[in-house]
């Protein structure tokens, strides 16, 4: 008797019949102190040295990691990027792939400006990110999205759905800190 591939039987019914465009999400860390204050000091308050102590922390959790083919940093709006004046997740992305002999590609494109995630609830973070992204380039079939924090993971989301429309086989995503 020849059964089933066992991987199926770890999803719901709805998984499988609608599989969602994240592989799997590895968070860092959880976000408390002192991992939350360092992010906010690195988003808010340009500490970019908060910054690269968090890829290279980033780096000794992800080192074990089955590895992508590419890094892929969760971009930033233009709008969003002149204000701040630097793109963390890019910030954290580049020093983490090249300790990881991994290149960090800019293959997304936030097409839109979309309100602040911190402000919404889940339902509104989903509903503001529907199409904000396009994938652009050459696109390998495994990668990883590098991002600051995950809350409901629809920022993720959305980045991975245009990544997978875009050819991409295969979208896990890498996170410093998840919120509980």
């Amino acid at each position: 008797m020849q059964l089933d591939s066992f991987d199926d039987a770890l999803l719901c019914g709805q998984c499988l019949q609608h599989p969602p465009p994240l592989q799997c999400v590895h968070a860092c860390f959880t976000y408390r102190w002192p991992v939350d204050g360092l992010l906010r000091r690195f988003k808010f308050h340009q500490d970019l040295a908060a910054g690269r102590l968090l890829s290279e922390l980033m780096t000794r959790r992800c080192a074990g990691l089955p590895r992508p083919q590419a890094l892929v940093p969760v971009s930033l709006h233009r709008q969003r990027l002149r204000q701040r004046g630097y793109d963390q997740a890019l910030e954290l992305a580049k020093p983490l792939g090249h300790a990881l002999r991994l290149p960090c590609l800019p293959l997304l494109r936030r097409v839109r400006a979309t309100a602040p995630q911190s402000e919404l609830d889940a339902a509104e973070r989903q509903r503001n990110l529907r199409d904000a992204f396009i994938a652009r380039g050459a696109l390998p079939a495994h990668v990883a999205l590098v991002d600051d924090v995950m809350t409901t993971g629809a920022t993720l989301h959305a980045a991975a759905q245009a990544l997978r429309r875009a050819g991409v086989h295969r979208v896990d995503a890498w996170v410093c800190a998840r919120v509980p």
